[in-house]
């Protein structure tokens, strides 16, 4: 056996050794030769069962067999603040640096579904991200940028079909081959009951939602991932990495259920979804829990689901810096923590990533501090060789270790949620919310303890600290310009069209009509989110939770 495994990487190595690749120098600073990947002098039938090759089931070496020295990751900045204008400011000026793939950020009220003009809203406007109530502020918010030769991310779940409607307006209005679009939506509505809140029908009307965006991306848009499975607001609620890990690949696999309970193959609807995955700060922990969540993936999906084409197996993923891990105080440090999680982000073999600028846990991120964490990424490509080869860690004692017992505990996990009747059953009766509470808890007890070190916290802190970073500060006036805006757009638009297209989408929501259609019919005639959100309350209700446990 040990032959013939040697047999198949050097069969590997002949094959992948002189793949395409950046033109780039792939020693090391010293001129050293860096192989592609590394493998064990010794191989016994264990090694290709449990790790494989890179680029080859079960990937947790990697889902491509030259990863990035044929193309780096997709540097991100989640970006959005104050005004559409303003933030189309950010947006040009991150293009301008270097960044290669937008991810918007949107206030409370557009994620909560409230236009802003509503008395939710009041105060609230542009303060966590940018304001979007109508397709007029998506125009302006992609004024002047090519969405076509960009990918664009969206972090919205409650409303999201809607945002998407109107980004998807936005492109047919400028002309442009909605069937190329790249991006992804996050639109990832079970995390949100179980960690994040931002809710608002319950459970199965809201994925019945979700699969009618999957059956329309299907056969419109190809290239658009139209869910990002989010396990980033789970671990930011304070669960642990194995609950991470467990909780967003069964998450996934609900998704799954519910596409091919349509009717759809799992060939088709596999390959749309991707992942996004917290990077915290126990560094080693994060990189073992990357390539444990690409084995879990590859293996049920071949083991359970059937699924037959090479893309349905691999697991792709965004990686975000840990903001949890972000402090007040001593904001530089933040730097330091954000360049180790970025860095675990890479070593774990991100498709995708966003640094944390140093100043977001007091403010959103200024201009130069955004700069600062796009740098760090750059830094991380272009400066530290750890791009010259496949999973660099691999072979580790302590990462394979890490790796084996996380996948384990996550199987673990997935028993109990199945015992209890499913990942829906389990959000109704509060089984993951008492989960993260109590890791939670016990994360800040040793913090409390000091078991757990801060640094600038409770330990190596500062008497009368005065915290000298510029912060950016949102104008009082976008309020005033927001809601002056929505007033011109009902004063401007045919009502009666949009009193006609909002009715069908209610009509739509008592059958089994798919209403991504009717919804971007509706973003055209320059419905509101509100409005919109409204004409769907009218038969699915909204959500209150109910925990049992």
């Amino acid at each position: 056996m040990a032959d013939k495994n040697k047999e198949i990487i050097k069969k590997w190595i002949k094959e992948f050794s002189n793949s395409p690749t950046r033109d780039y120098s792939f020693d090391t600073v010293s001129g050293e030769k860096v192989d592609l990947s590394y493998f064990p002098d010794e191989v016994d039938h264990k090694y290709l069962e449990d790790l494989g090759m890179p680029g080859e089931y079960p990937y947790t070496r990697s889902i491509h067999p030259n990863l990035y020295r044929g193309r780096l990751w997709t540097m991100r900045q989640f970006s959005g603040f104050g005004s559409p204008s303003e933030t189309n400011q950010r947006f040009k000026y991150l293009l301008s640096q270097g960044q290669n793939g937008l991810s918007v950020a949107f206030d409370m009220p557009t994620l909560m579904g409230y236009d802003c003009d509503h008395g939710l809203a009041k105060g609230e406007i542009g303060h966590c991200g940018v304001s979007i109530s109508s397709l007029r502020d998506m125009e302006i918010l992609f004024e002047d940028i090519d969405i076509s030769d960009i990918s664009v991310s969206m972090t919205i779940n409650g409303p999201a079909v809607i945002l998407f409607a109107f980004y998807v307006a936005v492109a047919q209005k400028r002309g442009f081959d909605v069937s190329k679009l790249r991006g992804t939506l996050q639109n990832d509505i079970l995390k949100e009951y179980i960690a994040q809140k931002e809710w608002i029908h319950p459970p199965e009307p809201s994925m019945r939602i979700i699969i009618d965006l999957f059956e329309y991306c299907n056969q419109s848009m190809p290239k658009y991932n139209p869910i990002s499975v989010s396990g980033y607001h789970i671990r930011e609620a304070g669960s642990t990495a194995a609950e991470e890990l467990a909780f967003t690949l069964k998450n996934g696999f609900t998704y799954l259920d519910y596409s091919i309970e349509r009717g759809m193959n799992v060939d088709e609807i596999a390959p749309k979804l991707s992942f996004f995955f917290n990077s915290h700060l126990d560094f080693f922990e994060e990189i073992a829990k990357y390539r444990a969540a690409r084995k879990i993936w590859a293996k049920e999906l071949k083991q359970k689901y059937g699924a037959k084409s090479e893309r349905s197996l691999k697991l792709r993923f965004h990686t975000q810096t840990a903001g949890f891990s972000l402090t007040a105080q001593q904001p530089e440090n933040n730097i330091a923590r954000t360049a180790i999680q970025a860095l675990a982000g890479v070593l774990g073999g991100t498709q995708s990533l966003h640094t944390n600028s140093m100043d977001e846990t007091l403010a959103l991120p200024s201009e130069k501090a955004a700069e600062i964490a796009l740098r760090t990424q750059q830094i991380i490509a272009y400066e530290t060789g750890v791009t010259n080869t496949v999973d660099p860690l691999g072979g580790s004692w302590f990462i394979e270790s890490l790796t084996k017992s996380l996948e384990d505990k996550a199987h673990k996990i997935f028993n109990e949620i199945d015992d209890l009747g499913g990942v829906v059953k389990c959000i109704e009766m509060g089984y993951f919310q008492k989960e993260i509470a109590n890791s939670s808890i016990d994360y800040q007890r040793k913090v409390e303890s000091k078991q757990r070190v801060i640094v600038g916290v409770n330990e190596f802190s500062k008497e009368n600290e005065e915290i000298d970073i510029p912060i950016l500060e949102i104008r009082k006036e976008v309020e005033k310009e927001q809601i002056e805006r929505i007033d011109s757009i009902r004063e401007d638009r045919d009502d009666l069209i949009v009193e006609q297209k909002l009715k069908a989408i209610t009509k739509a929501c008592e059958t089994k009509e798919n209403l991504i259609p009717l919804i971007v019919n509706a973003a055209q005639s320059y419905a509101t989110l509100g409005e919109i959100v409204d004409s769907m309350k009218e038969v699915f209700g909204e959500w209150n939770e109910n925990v049992t446990i």
